[in-house]
């Protein structure tokens, strides 16, 4: 994307003895970026340096028009001197300080006076929905609450640079989701540029604008919520929007997979591949099917539970399958875990994307 002088420029390269992370980012104020990937492929680190709590091997980070960091130079801000608010996984709200005086902390840090400071804590603790919990400390709180309290701080001192680690991996569903409105409403008058680490598809589609894949360390793909769900990269991502992932060798339109057993597709490539198609492209029956279908496993349910509309069946056939059929579909099979069924996926729904040779195994 364009640069954007009041925007985020970034290159963070840290180097450690099992890892590297080099990034290159970019970002405009009002853009809400997911961070997403794998565990270790530098998610954390990478919101970690930007804050300053992680100083740079090489590369820079810009933000607001002003230098935060530059290595060629031996610039270095601290994380207190950077224009940032931060809601990561180890750091918590201060036991010993009320929800009040939490939020006003941020604030009085930067040098407001202490009357204007909690004028300002009342009102995002209010604007975040706890402000009758002001007087109350952090054991009193349950998890979302704190959780609200810990944005609200984050936001109070205006920062230019918002940076979320998995602020509802902790949550209730129940907490998670009114949590979650609560930021797709802030977010969206926030003119600040928010980065926002989620293991969550939810969070990617709903919160963010733009969505960039870590992998190993490196930026494997990015792009619009719809563009990365729609034709996914990587098998981490096309697990996270809830697609089933099968890796395997390919030679022109076969695969096969680790297991023996060989997948057919209408798309040819050789070499290492992983596969994916929609949970409601798997069609389940009590025996092995005599239609369309190429692609045929037999294998037993591990779970049935309704989602949404349909109801999601998971399999251990291929290594584990999601199937999405319908309630009367379920009914009719009487679909119960332990169940052995048949599951079914013609070779027009599989899409092919390259693989790891880690994940594959040869043909022979």
């Amino acid at each position: 994307m364009t640069e954007d002088p009041a925007g985020l420029d970034a290159l963070v390269v840290v180097e450690r003895p099992q890892h590297t992370l080099a990034v290159s980012l970019s970002a405009a104020p009002g853009d809400v970026v997911a961070v997403v990937g794998p565990n270790g492929s530098g998610k954390t680190t990478l919101l970690r340096a930007l804050a300053g709590l992680q100083g740079l091997t090489s590369g820079h980070v810009t933000c607001g028009g002003r230098t935060w960091e530059d290595s060629s130079t031996g610039v270095r801000l601290s994380a207190q001197e950077r224009r940032v608010g931060m809601v990561l996984q180890d750091i918590l709200l201060f036991p010993h300080l009320t929800a009040l005086d939490n939020v006003a902390f941020g604030p009085r840090s930067r040098g407001v006076d202490r009357a204007e400071a909690r004028r300002s804590a009342t009102e995002w603790l209010d604007r975040m929905g706890v402000g009758g919990l002001a007087g109350r400390r952090p054991r009193q709180l349950s998890g979302g609450q704190a959780q609200r309290v810990a944005v609200a701080r984050a936001l109070a001192t205006e920062p230019a640079l918002l940076l979320l680690d998995e602020p509802l991996a902790a949550l209730d569903v129940g907490a998670a989701m009114a949590l979650r409105l609560e930021l797709v409403r802030h977010l969206s008058e926030y003119a600040g540029i928010t980065l926002l680490v989620t293991h969550d598809a939810i969070d990617a589609l709903t919160l963010a604008n733009r969505v960039v894949v870590l992998d190993d360390g490196r930026i494997a793909q990015e792009g619009s919520p719809e563009e990365v769900s729609s034709l996914p990269r990587t098998a981490h991502v096309a697990r996270l929007v809830g697609l089933n992932v099968l890796g395997g060798q390919s030679r022109g339109t076969h695969v096969r997979l680790p297991d023996g057993s060989e997948l057919v597709t209408t798309t040819p490539y050789d070499g290492p591949a992983h596969v994916t198609f929609p949970p409601a492209a798997v069609t389940l029956s009590p025996e092995a099917g005599s239609g369309s279908a190429r692609n045929q496993w037999r294998g037993r349910v591990l779970s049935v539970a309704p989602n949404g509309l349909v109801v999601r069946v998971h399999l251990d056939a291929a290594g584990g399958l999601i199937a999405d059929v319908t309630a009367e579909s379920a009914g009719r099979l009487g679909l119960a875990p332990g169940q052995v069924v048949w599951a079914s996926v013609k070779a027009t729904e599989v899409t092919v994307h390259e693989g790891t040779p880690a994940a594959a195994a040869p043909l022979t």
